[in-house]
């Protein structure tokens, strides 16, 4: 049966007052008054309900959601069977702390993690309730298992807000200005970025002096024998959406291999289904030793996993611990939202995700604005610059049209200094790719203009 002009509307936005409407900024008045200034809004979306890719405000207007509530509603908001899910398990039990106690969909949980984790190799799971204590019990079981204090980590890369993820995370000074000093011995090198690449290298030629960079600096500065872990995301999230060569982890796993270095790929953006694969490290022929996750898992609830070899996780009781990890309601998101993936959303965010590339393929050609598209399935980024010959950076015009579109009714975010991202939904469809294609040609085409013909 064809959908109804009705059925097929709501699939996209419909923009009703001016933004913010009346009903938003009494939200927004009431907010500046109680809540913490170091939240970052970058327009003035107050968000009422949701279904799909669809978010509606308090004034009625609809957008289309190419956030994903931050890269974390993978099977789309409210999707009917994990509401179903979550409503069944609270009427039964909300909580009882899995740490202390039995869970039987924890034990659940953990065994389909185990199974679908890169290597096919035995795994133990720990949980907790974000990326950035997924990320603080990789580092604590790291130190622990190697009995090493030192880390490896890229420039670009976030990893969490807390003490011992900040000390890791290197996208913006604003995330650790004033919190120092942080955990010692964590030691940055340039992420492997062909676009920008410091060492003037292209895909096709590189020689990977990025990992050169990593062996120098243990042969001058750093023994390789005090490095617990060497801590990468797969692919770059709030960095920029940045893909690296394949061939950077053929080296960088044999540079770990030959010094006993563990693995930690940080999943917590590119995991559950993102990519177009489950995992963004299977793109690589990536195994990692521990890897962290969260965001997707439970299609909104808060949850985080450090999933690690099993012969790794060897701490005792009470080495490490957390009082909702693992709560079984959120845990009974996660299981119908592996299912989903598993059954139509991972193959839709590599379908449509291909498809969305392909149309986007010529626009550094076409505006003059875009230096590169760049992505994997459903995590695409736009790098906007003043000039494609100098790859000079526009975060000023990028950010100018990450309000454009939201005034059009499509919901982007920045990433990096100058990229946009588009993590929409695995549940997205055809329909509501095109809008956002052809909503982002419109933006991009005006911030292309000169300044005299552009209308906003």
């Amino acid at each position: 049966m064809e959908p109804t002009v009705e059925a097929a509307e709501s699939e996209l936005p419909q923009i009703l007052t001016e933004l913010p409407g009346p009903c938003a900024r009494q939200v927004i008045e009431r907010d500046h008054l109680v809540l913490s200034p170091s939240y970052t809004r970058p327009y003035p979306l107050v968000a009422a309900r949701g279904q799909g890719a669809i978010v509606e405000d308090v004034d009625g207007n609809r957008f289309l959601d190419f956030n994903a509530g931050i890269a974390v509603v993978a099977t789309g908001h409210c999707h009917p069977r994990v509401v179903e899910a979550i409503r069944r398990q609270a009427e039964r039990l909300i909580h009882m702390s899995g740490t202390d106690f039995y869970y039987p969909n924890m034990v659940e949980l953990a065994e389909k993690l185990a199974a679908v984790a890169p290597g096919g190799v035995p795994r133990r799971v720990f949980f907790g309730n974000s990326g950035a204590e997924a990320i603080e019990a990789a580092l604590k079981l790291a130190r622990y298992h190697s009995g090493r204090s030192q880390f490896v980590a890229f420039l670009g890369c976030f990893h969490g807000r807390t003490l011992g993820a900040l000390s890791l995370t290197s996208s913006r000074a604003v995330q650790r200005r004033g919190f120092g000093p942080l955990v010692p011995g964590v030691h940055h090198v340039p992420y492997p970025d062909c676009y920008r690449c410091p060492y003037g290298q292209q895909e096709a030629t590189c020689r990977l002096e990025c990992v050169a960079a990593i062996e120098e600096r243990f042969r001058t500065v750093l023994p390789p024998e005090e490095v617990a872990a060497i801590v990468i995301e797969p692919v770059l999230g709030e960095g920029g959406y940045v893909v690296p060569p394949a061939k950077f982890f053929e080296a960088l796993q044999a540079l770990a291999r030959k010094y006993g270095i563990l693995m930690v790929a940080d999943e917590v953006q590119s995991g559950m289904g993102r990519t177009g694969r489950m995992w963004a490290s299977e793109h690589f022929g990536l195994t990692p030793d521990l890897m962290a996750v969260a965001k997707g898992i439970a299609s909104g609830l808060p949850l985080g996993a450090m999933i690690a070899r099993a012969e790794i996780m060897n701490w005792p009781p009470g080495a490490h611990a957390s009082t909702f990890g693992g709560n079984p309601v959120a845990v009974a998101a996660a299981l119908v939202t592996l299912e989903l993936l598993e059954q139509e959303l991972i193959a839709n965010a590599a379908r449509l995700g291909a498809y969305m590339l392909e149309r986007m393929r010529e626009w550094p050609s076409r505006f003059g604005c875009v230096g590169q598209v760049r992505g994997l399935g459903l995590m695409i980024g736009i790098e906007i610059v003043r000039d494609r010959a100098t790859r000079e950076r526009a975060p000023e015009l990028r950010d100018r049209i990450v309000q454009m579109a939201f005034r059009r009714g499509l919901l982007v975010l920045g990433a990096g200094p100058s990229s946009l991202r588009l993590s929409p939904p695995l549940v997205i469809s055809r329909r509501q790719a095109d809008f956002a294609m052809d909503t982002l040609e419109e933006c991009l085409r005006e911030a292309s203009a000169p300044r005299s013909e552009r209308s906003t």
